[in-house]
């Protein structure tokens, strides 16, 4: 992903904060129980996370209903995102890394949880597959899936290195 101008950065971050919007940890099970148990696991500490390092509550739901998030979290969501980007040679570079973290996880949260160091890849990867894990662990695996994740985590190592090696004190 390659960024012409400042005002393309500016509506990436945007794009991002609509992810945050609809944020994969922000939709909860209400059955069955292990699904229920496993989000919990995986994905409460992320909640707290953005909401002791970040000021952003995200608003939770059960199901698949859309639940809206408050325009403060939006706010520091956003401002969360800025922060992390900062300016200079290597915050396009930031930008992507953390673009490509979202939209490969569905998980804004996550992806910052990877870039600020509160989270590693693979356990932020193992966060994002809660659900996928446990339909495998129901009704068996399918192989052509694995592969194409495989892929995917693939990508989602490289963004993450790309966040490191670009990241600047936040």
């Amino acid at each position: 992903m390659l960024f012409r101008s400042a005002e393309q950065m500016t509506k990436v971050e945007a794009e991002l904060v609509k992810y945050a919007a609809s944020d994969l940890i922000c939709y909860r099970a209400g059955e069955p129980e292990g699904l229920v148990l496993a989000q919990a696991a995986a994905w409460d500490p992320i909640v707290a996370f953005v909401r002791d390092r970040l000021d952003a509550r995200l608003a939770l739901a059960e199901g698949v209903m859309f639940v809206a998030q408050s325009e403060a979290t939006l706010v520091a969501l956003t401002t969360a995102v800025r922060r992390w980007v900062g300016q200079g040679s290597a915050a396009a570079f930031r930008l992507a890394a953390l673009y490509e973290m979202t939209t490969l996880t569905g998980s804004l949260a996550l992806a910052l949880a990877v870039a600020l160091g509160a989270l590693t890849v693979d356990a932020a990867w193992t966060a994002a597959h809660v659900d996928e894990d446990f339909q495998m662990r129901t009704w068996g695996a399918d192989a052509e899936a694995l592969t194409r994740r495989d892929r995917r985590f693939a990508d989602m190592r490289a963004a993450a290195l790309m966040a490191r090696t670009t990241a600047i004190d936040s």
